[in-house]
């Protein structure tokens, strides 16, 4: 534990960076704070109040890496602009095959005025709960009113997080969970149930029982779709958050040309999206998307406009949610004197200090 005036007065500039472990992120936020700061983030991006979002990826053996930077801009003297680089490591078969976890990184967090690193984050707990949070802000807008039941497709910790999202924007009685392991289903429905108090029944198979579902989640690594028109009923809202490479996908064409789209960032959907397939069949322009999930939020866009309308949001996860979130983590742990304090520049500065520049 520690003091903010300590972390303050540890050294001279550069100022001490804090460092947070999974754990340390855990204990500072609930799901409803990532709820309520992903909303706050998406009108701050609509109202131009963001260092718009970038994306790069590099595909391995086994899996791939990408990363993702945004920032945030103050309002006002006391509202402090920052930005956020993350890399994260995505290996699905590491649970299995190894005992690690699919998604691994860190998160960097700066001071965007200037340029202060202020903290190195382990990303895990970060990526998981923003991107549940995405959707379940999603949901909020473009979701009936009356949605009750949810089928959750990839049961691992992506999945626990998008179902317990959804139950603080809308009454959740009855859950779906389908996964290409059957056991894991089986394992994720008797946990979920006893974890939310709702009714949850693995599947084995999207069909019948599914189809009359109101929202539905995909968060898999697949490869080819396997939602598609006559999985839905109309009036559906459907969050697609696996794809977040141009080789990912889960949603059928077919399906996003006869709906509504709604993405989290335009440009990034059409590259590496489910969006992306629609648009290279040629069954979809990118005019065609009716909006950024920050347009809606903020009001300058519709959301849902009638009880029959499917709607799909393409969540491809952003670094707006990442600076956003990383953002209150960091905060909140200066208030709490939680994590570790770390002087990567030891060497006091100077006026005439300088490295020599960027190279």
């Amino acid at each position: 534990m520690f003091s903010e005036s300590a972390l303050r007065g540890m050294t001279d500039l550069p100022g001490p960076t804090l460092t947070l472990t999974r754990r340390d992120v855990q204990r500072l936020a609930t799901m409803g704070d990532y709820i309520d700061s992903m909303s706050h983030v998406f009108r701050q991006h609509s109202d131009g109040m963001t260092i718009y979002p970038t994306v790069m990826g590099s595909h391995v053996h086994r899996g791939g890496f990408h990363a993702k930077a945004a920032g945030v801009l103050g309002r006002g003297p006391h509202e402090r602009p920052m930005y956020a680089a993350k890399v994260n490591a995505n290996f699905p078969g590491n649970p299995t095959e190894r005992g690690l976890p699919t998604i691994q990184g860190v998160l960097l967090l700066f001071d965007a005025e200037d340029g202060q690193p202020l903290a190195v984050i382990d990303s895990i707990e970060i990526t998981i709960m923003r991107t549940a949070a995405a959707t379940a802000v999603a949901a909020r807008y473009l979701a009936r009113d009356d949605a009750s039941t949810v089928v959750i497709c990839g049961c691992g910790e992506q999945g626990r997080s998008q179902l317990t999202a959804l139950t603080h924007v809308r009454k959740i009685r009855r859950a779906f969970a389908f996964d290409r392991d059957p056991a894991r289903a089986e394992q994720y429905a008797e946990a979920l149930a006893r974890e939310l108090a709702i009714e949850v029944v693995p599947v084995r198979e999207l069909g019948d029982a599914t189809r009359g579902a109101d929202i539905w989640v995909t968060c898999t690594p697949a490869r080819r779709w396997f939602v598609g028109p006559e999985h839905v009923a109309p009036g559906a809202f459907v969050a697609a958050v696996g794809a977040d490479n141009p080789e990912k996908q889960e949603i059928a064409p077919a399906l996003l040309a006869s709906s509504t789209v709604v993405a989290d960032i335009l440009d990034q959907c059409a590259v590496i999206g489910d969006l992306h397939h629609a648009l290279e069949e040629g069954v979809m322009r990118r005019e065609d998307v009716h909006a950024e999930l920050a347009d809606v939020v903020s009001g300058k866009r519709r959301g849902r406009a009638g009880d029959d309308e499917t709607i799909v949001f393409d969540s491809t996860g952003t670094a707006i949610q990442d600076v956003a979130a990383a953002k209150m983590v960091y905060e909140r742990a200066i208030a709490a004197g939680v994590g570790i304090p770390v002087d990567f520049g030891s060497v006091a500065a100077t006026p005439n200090a300088d490295p020599g520049g960027v190279r």
